[in-house]
């Protein structure tokens, strides 16, 4: 099994990733927000085992301690489709490589007439320089101290037509004109039944044929690429990868994004004959019933295969996600840890088998 692992080739999967990218559109090619494919963008890292070229490729995270951290660290940033909640694409680097240039790389080399959506953490120029160099526009949240620097400190709630030209402290894409980007700055106050109210500075490379009120409740879809990486990386299984090296860590990477299609593609055909949003049904009970439809399959019968596959769809239509008429309390973000009487272990496995074996001759 690890022998055809190490064989299959990583272009494959990729190709295959394209084609399932091209499906998705082919089963709901009306999943556009006002004639544009919504795209968002997030990022997250992915835990490695220090074996073979492992620490050399993706090293670890350099903590205070005087000892070196254990694990390595991936990181990687992800496109998801906002409708179907399809991953699209993938831009993977050390930890030393940010997820802003992992992001910019990643619109650069992907061009299209697209819609991306970011958080703060993806509003700065260089997104911004690299969607209009790939033909594609833009929907980022700034930070305050950024978007006063567009339109002077402190702005007031409004629009306001601005010219991005990167600063000093920007590190604009290489491969990308320096000309300044022309969009609109839009300071919204945001409130919500049982929440603060919330000032939001949103900048888009759209004119004003799209309204401000329809561009923020857009931004809200953003939250949805969390709950995607969260599926990622615990339904499936890819918060920590059991590999051995580098160029299996990616393949390990490119396959579960694989099986996430597979299970969001069964979603996407469920909602579709019910008439309802992929993105209401359940992630976690539809991928337990693509994995007992996968196990039915083995059965060479074409007539139980076809009523396995209705048999999965409807069940699937009954996972729904639960309505919640009253907002549920907010928790701290805080978590208990259960009291073990192991000590913690600092440093490497080798030094602490070497310095058990001393105290036991000792002994």
């Amino acid at each position: 099994m690890s022998d055809a692992r190490q064989r299959l080739p990583l272009a494959f999967l990729q190709q295959v990733l394209g084609l399932q990218v091209g499906g998705f559109l082919k089963l709901d090619p009306s999943a556009h927000w006002r004639g544009l494919p919504v795209r968002l963008l997030d990022g997250s890292t992915v835990r490695l085992r220090p074996y073979g070229d492992i620490p050399k490729e993706f090293p670890p995270h350099r903590n205070q301690s005087p000892n070196p951290a254990y694990w390595c660290l991936m990181r990687g940033v992800v496109c998801f489709c906002a409708h179907t909640g399809a991953a699209l694409g993938y831009a993977l680097g050390a930890l030393s490589c940010s997820e802003q240039t992992l992001a910019a790389g990643f619109i650069v080399d992907h061009p299209g007439r697209f819609l991306y959506v970011g958080d703060r953490n993806f509003g700065i120029f260089r997104i911004a320089q690299a969607a209009r160099a790939a033909g594609a526009q833009v929907l980022v949240r700034l930070s305050r101290g950024r978007a006063g620097r567009l339109v002077g400190p402190s702005p007031r709630p409004g629009t306001y037509e601005v010219s991005w030209s990167p600063s000093c402290d920007d590190q604009p894409q290489k491969s990308c004109s320096n000309q300044p980007v022309q969009g609109r700055l839009l300071v919204v106050r945001v409130q919500r039944c049982g929440f603060r109210p919330q000032t939001l500075h949103l900048f888009t490379s759209l004119d004003a044929d799209y309204p401000a009120q329809e561009l923020v409740a857009l931004y809200g879809w953003r939250w949805h690429v969390e709950l995607n990486l969260r599926y990622l990386k615990a339904q499936m299984r890819l918060a920590q990868l059991e590999c051995k090296s580098a160029a299996m860590a990616e393949k390990e990477w490119v396959a579960g994004l694989l099986a996430y299609n597979l299970v969001r593609a069964a979603m996407l055909c469920a909602a579709f004959n019910a008439g309802l949003s992929p993105l209401k049904l359940s992630f976690s009970a539809a991928r337990r019933h693509v994995q007992c439809w996968l196990e039915e399959l083995l059965d060479p019968g074409p007539t139980r295969r076809a009523r396995a596959w209705a048999k999965l769809l409807h069940l699937i239509r009954q996972s729904l996600l639960p309505h919640r008429r009253h907002s549920r309390p907010s928790q701290p973000r805080a978590q208990r840890h259960l009291r073990q009487s192991f000590p913690v272990l600092f440093g490497s496995r080798p030094l602490a088998r070497r310095q058990l074996k001393k105290y036991q001759q000792k002994n």
